[in-house]
């Protein structure tokens, strides 16, 4: 497959404080194939958005190399980066947060056109109305503004606005989880047919593991700022191999009410470790019943266990 975006060893730190550093992004390589949905789950807190944020360039990353299409993305650099937002959007999470109050949808639609000189005045309106339609709204709707729509309406404007200027990918940052269960299909159903029509790639991160699975075509899951494990959507339900997932994966509700009341669902014990100066050993040790003294002191690698599954862990998963 054509990889569109390679991360190469990337970390995410924060300084909280005299002497404190807080990891949010911990070393974390991964490839991003066009054409594909990457999904990324984990707990919250685990640095997932910040993950997403540091592939968009929001955040530079503090170590490590984002490399799009073969060339690295000096995301410090506002030549690059300026480039760089041409290729990649993302859409919020908040809905409502995410759009300026005091304009009207049309002018959020065009805004990104109109910094990247896209297109003459006329052509950029007739962009916003057929982008409207595209999303599921209407074009008289370019004139009103954010606070008079729906959360899941405000969602299409969102996804309209990440559209406009033809980006190659696009992070979903929870696009979901702000929206009514009835509405989240919609949306989820919405960027698939686009994808669909457009060739678009997304990552798309999500706490909802039935969603991810629906949509993505791999699943990355994240622990305390660590990839623990990367695989196949259908291949990490079925054979999931590492113990944090497992028990991630054990939480997830089933439909059918009797085997529900059969499940047992691995309850994890112990407290999630601070991301501040983070100490040697697996993240994961202290939660973990399989946990070795080895655990303790070295941090296991991502690598290959099965064909095209990965995983970080000092046990024997085949």
């Amino acid at each position: 497959m054509d990889k569109l975006i390679t991360l190469d060893h990337v970390s995410k730190h924060f300084n909280v404080g005299k002497h404190q550093t807080l990891v949010a992004v911990n070393d974390v390589s991964l490839d991003i194939y066009r054409g594909e949905t990457l999904g990324v789950v984990g707990e919250s807190g685990c640095g997932k958005s910040t993950l997403g944020r540091t592939v968009m360039g929001i955040y530079h990353p503090t170590k490590g190399k984002i490399i799009y299409e073969g060339k690295e993305v000096n995301v410090k650099h506002t030549k690059d980066r300026f480039a760089y937002a041409r290729k990649a959007q993302i859409i919020f999470q908040d809905p409502y947060a995410s759009l300026n109050p005091r304009m009207t949808v049309g002018s959020i639609i065009s805004e990104g056109m109109e910094i990247h000189n896209m297109y003459d005045k006329a052509k950029r309106q007739e962009r916003v109305y057929e982008l409207l339609e595209t999303v599921g709204l209407n074009r008289e709707h370019a004139n009103r503004f954010p606070h008079e729509f729906s959360g899941g309406q405000r969602q299409r404007i969102g996804i309209a606005r990440a559209l406009a200027i033809e980006p190659e990918f696009i992070v979903c940052d929870e696009p979901i989880s702000a929206l009514d269960v009835s509405i989240q299909s919609q949306i989820i159903n919405l960027l698939k047919k686009l994808q669909e029509e457009n060739g678009f790639t997304y990552m798309f991160i999500a706490h909802d593991l039935n969603i991810v699975k629906y949509i993505s075509d791999r699943i990355a899951v994240m622990y305390l700022g660590n990839l623990v494990e990367l695989a196949d959507s259908d291949e990490i339900y079925h054979h999931t191999l590492h113990p944090y997932s497992q028990a991630l994966l054990s939480s997830v509700p089933i439909p059918d009410p009797d085997k529900e009341a059969q499940k047992q669902a691995k309850v994890l014990t112990g407290d999630v470790p601070s991301p501040i100066n983070p100490k040697p050993g697996c993240p994961f040790a202290n939660r973990c019943e399989h946990c070795m003294d080895i655990c303790r002191k070295e941090t296991p690698t991502l690598k290959e266990i099965r064909p095209h599954h990965f995983a970080a862990c000092h046990l024997d998963l085949k």
